[in-house]
């Protein structure tokens, strides 16, 4: 992910900010660490197709209408979810440099003809899975080894 459009009007911070946290009013012009997601891309090209784009957060837990992701399809979103910006943006604002990935388990509503069905997203998350730690495991080994 490189970039995200907070779809849901809600925002982790809201509330009494406490500063030992991090600033009540955080620069989210870099959420997303363009180091690590270099270094993702290149250990990703050993495990499967890796692409990046901008993720557009919906509340859920309904999956998104037709008109809905053709709205987030026109203002830039490359691929909708019910997950991930919450926690980026509470790592922004605690100074965690981050990386994000999410695993694409369907086409939205409106791509695809076939009805959504959330036993085929599940499905499809347990025949990555595998991959998927590997994947980790090499990025994370990655990481340490930069970090010595």
């Amino acid at each position: 992910i490189t970039d995200h459009i907070n779809l849901t009007g809600d925002n982790p911070l809201i509330g009494k900010n406490l500063e030992e946290f991090g600033p009540r009013f955080p620069d989210m012009s870099e959420v997303y660490n363009s180091e690590l997601l270099t270094l993702a891309e290149k250990v990703a090209k050993n495990h499967f197709e890796f692409k990046t784009g901008v993720y557009a957060w919906f509340t859920g837990p309904s999956y998104e209408t037709p008109a809905e992701v053709n709205f987030a399809k026109n203002i830039g979103a490359d691929l909708v979810g019910m997950s991930t910006v919450p926690e980026a943006i509470v790592a922004k604002h605690a100074g965690i440099k981050t990386v994000a990935f999410s695993l694409v388990t369907n086409l939205a509503a409106g791509i695809s003809e076939n009805p959504l069905d959330h036993n085929e997203v599940i499905e499809i998350a347990e025949k990555s899975k595998v991959k998927l730690q590997n994947f980790m495991k090499e990025f994370l080994s990655e990481i340490n080894i930069g970090n010595n």
